[in-house]
């Protein structure tokens, strides 16, 4: 009689577990679940069973997600046809999600791969087996939706209640038994922040402010454009609580008192666009001791309202001096106009391919070090962050760019300074680094 030879099976036992606590046990939840594995594969090696050495164990992963490492390296197995047995302790541990598992059954199917589950008596082979398969996934899945859903319940009762319910904790504040307390230091931080800003009403230039004083939360992050707007907006300053946009009282002590809060957020409702068009009504000569007429004559700004507008001009002193006789070399241009064309001008010329060779031959050696594609997305990228300048930085950099402006009457004369333009790359790789976007 000669002896049947019996094919060997391999053997891969998947374990997970959804949390981390207890995983840094000697014998922890993994473990228990690999042993009863194995158990059950020694039971079988009449079968041919044989357990592969590769470990397959996800500690502190969601059975709700596909995206698990170990999981992932078991499905590669699995489509290289290194795997004839996938052994689990119970069903949940593969899968929480009846969707997926169902693909997950659909590819060990078509590799040939069984599924086993060592608690639960399961051939997936069947019709059969895969209906009670699908029963005790349903459950399965609808578990982990009650169990979801009593989560957000708790939470939500919590933050009703002003509890904090973990996570980082906001700049001026620290975590001390599961509660929000106030640091002193950060807080004050926080509080000076809130102040400047009702005075500058701009988060770019509060942002340039900061980073040149290099000022960084706990975190060491650079308080940027975009996490000043985050900061600015956060309720948790004000002692409220805040669960899907409600706000309720908190148990924490307040950083920041309700009438500074509100006016810094009067001035967030206002756009961006129309705090610089306000500002820049307050400080207009953006073109002072740039511009001359045609005679070489300076030409002064100067403005006027009439029913409650104001009008803007820039005026030679010629005119100024000798009145209508000073003839047509003098005059008075509107200054909105005139602004409009000198921004314009450099404003197109910023970006050119000639400025940007010439600003890169002309810093190159020096101690910047800047590389050509440096250069280039700093000049690019300027006519996005001249629009959110205020007057200050606008006029500043406006006379890096011109020398002077000469008005004809026909006609508008603009002489740039080639050499500003590596100034201005510099400025533009301050400045647009705090161009985050706001949240």
């Amino acid at each position: 009689m000669m002896k049947s030879i019996v094919r060997k099976i391999r053997c891969a036992v998947y374990t997970r577990k959804s949390s981390e606590e207890g995983l840094e046990m000697e014998f922890n939840s993994l473990d228990a679940q690999r042993e009863a594995c194995e158990a059950y594969i020694v039971s079988q090696r009449a079968e041919g069973w044989v357990q592969v050495d590769d470990r397959y164990d996800d500690g502190g992963i969601s059975g709700g997600t596909m995206e698990r490492p170990a999981l992932q390296r078991l499905l590669a197995d699995v489509n290289a046809g290194r795997i004839d047995v996938v052994a689990v302790y119970k069903i949940d541990r593969l899968s929480r999600s009846m969707l997926d598992f169902l693909k997950l059954i659909e590819l060990f199917e078509g590799h040939k791969t069984t599924f086993v589950s060592v608690t639960q008596s399961f051939n997936t082979t069947d019709a059969m087996g895969r209906m009670h398969l699908n029963i005790l996934m349903t459950f399965a899945q609808f578990e982990r939706e009650v169990i979801g859903e009593r989560i957000r319940d708790k939470f939500a009762a919590s933050r009703k209640k002003g509890m904090w319910m973990g996570g980082w904790a906001p700049f001026g504040y620290e975590v001390r038994d599961r509660k929000l307390v106030v640091n002193a230091a950060d807080a004050a931080t926080v509080g000076s922040i809130f102040k400047r800003f009702l005075v500058l009403k701009s988060a770019t230039r509060l942002a340039h402010e900061l980073r040149q004083k290099d000022v960084r939360n706990r975190y060491g992050q650079a308080i940027d454009k975009g996490v000043l707007y985050k900061l600015l907006k956060n309720r948790t300053y004000v002692g409220d609580a805040v669960h899907k946009g409600v706000a309720y009282p908190g148990e924490h002590e307040a950083i920041i008192d309700r009438k500074l809060w509100d006016r810094v957020q009067a001035i967030i409702r206002e756009s961006p666009r129309k705090r610089g068009a306000s500002s820049r009504a307050r400080t207009p000569a953006l073109l002072k001791g740039l511009i001359f007429d045609a005679a070489g004559a300076a030409m002064s700004p100067t403005h006027t309202r009439r029913k409650g507008r104001l009008y803007r001009y820039y005026i030679s002193q010629r005119l100024i001096k000798a009145g209508a006789s000073a003839g047509a070399t003098s005059m008075r241009v509107p200054a909105g106009e005139i602004e409009e064309i000198v921004i314009g001008q450099f404003r197109r010329m910023v970006a050119s391919p000639e400025v940007i060779v010439a600003t890169w031959k002309q810093l190159r050696g020096t101690p910047s070090q800047l590389t050509e594609s440096e250069i280039r997305a700093a000049l690019v990228g300027f006519d996005d962050v001249w629009s959110e300048l205020f007057p200050a930085e606008q006029q500043r950099i406006t006379s890096l760019l011109v020398d002077r402006v000469v008005i004809f009457p026909t006609k508008v004369d603009v002489h740039l300074l080639i050499a500003g333009f590596t100034s201005l790359v510099t400025e533009m790789k301050s400045l647009a680094a705090d161009l985050g976007k706001a949240a």
